[in-house]
Formats: structure tokens, C-alpha cells, sequence
């Protein structure tokens, strides 16, 4: 069986480590993901995914990502159910990280709180341009015209 989850987005809070029972580290937070396709005439929809982490990664989110940081996560879904304090059963479903990366270039200069709402800067040594949201290729001016190999 396969369940492997990739997911790039920002973070909506700030993670914050708790410790359960057993003294394990645990940090729950939510990532805002942009849809990549909208109708015509429409905006793009964005969906929040709850992720939790464990051990030495929930240290790591919780001790270098900040809320509106853009991240990647890579893990598992995971379903679990469970029963209020009412007694009704809910449901929940969340990634479970397994990694946690950094997806945007680190902007000292700027506050954590300036991080919000701006999107990663591409850089200008590629043949494309991320932030116009498609693929536009230009010419490489460095091309001679010769085949590599």
C-alpha cells in the first residue's frame, strides 16, 4: 500500500510544542494551500489541511517556521476517530509530517510578520517566471545555437 502526501503552503499560525503523557514532542498547525485551477472568471480556492508533527520534527517546526512562512510538507494522511466531551464520535483527518522543508529563499531584513501575503521571489537566472502562475519560457541569451553533446 501506498500513502505518501506532498503539500507546499503557509503556515496560518504560529506552531506551538506541547509534550504528551510520555514526554514525546508533538505541534499541530494548519497549512493555507492554494488551488492550482479555477474556472474562468473565478478565484482561485484555498484549502487549510491540519498537519501534526512528532518528536525532533515538531521541534524543528515549532523552533523555525513562523506563521505566513511558505513550507513543504512530506508525510502521511491519516484518519482517526474520537469521542467529544458530549460523547458524539467525530472524525479527523490530518497529515502526519514525516519532513519538513523550508520553500521560500530566507529574507533576514524582513520581520517574521512580513511574511504574510508575499510570494517567493524567482530567481532571474531561470528560464521562466514562478509567480506569473504559468510556465512562460524565454530564450536563454547565452545560447549559441550548438547542440551539448
Amino acid at each position: 500500500m501506498l500513502n505518501k502526501t506532498i503539500l507546499m503552503g503557509r503556515l496560518t499560525a504560529e506552531p506551538e510544542l506541547r509534550r504528551t503523557q510520555n514526554n514525546t514532542s508533538v505541534t499541530s498547525f494548519t497549512l493555507a494551500v492554494n488551488r492550482s485551477y479555477a474556472r474562468q472568471g473565478e478565484q482561485a480556492q484555498t484549502d487549510f489541511i491540519d498537519v501534526v508533527a512528532w518528536s525532533s520534527t515538531a521541534e524543528f517546526v515549532t523552533k523555525w517556521f513562523h506563521k505566513g512562512m511558505l513550507v513543504a510538507v512530506c508525510g502521511r494522511l491519516q484518519t482517526r476517530t474520537w469521542e467529544d466531551r458530549q460523547g458524539n464520535k467525530r472524525k479527523s483527518t490530518e497529515v502526519v509530517a514525516e519532513e519538513v522543508h523550508f520553500a521560500e529563499p530566507k529574507r533576514e531584513s524582513q520581520p517574521q510578520s512580513q511574511y504574510r501575503n508575499t510570494a517567493p521571489a524567482a530567481p532571474s537566472s531561470l528560464p521562466f517566471d514562478f509567480n506569473s502562475g504559468v510556465d512562460e519560457f524565454r530564450e536563454l541569451s547565452d545560447d549559441d545555437g550548438e547542440l551539448p553533446f
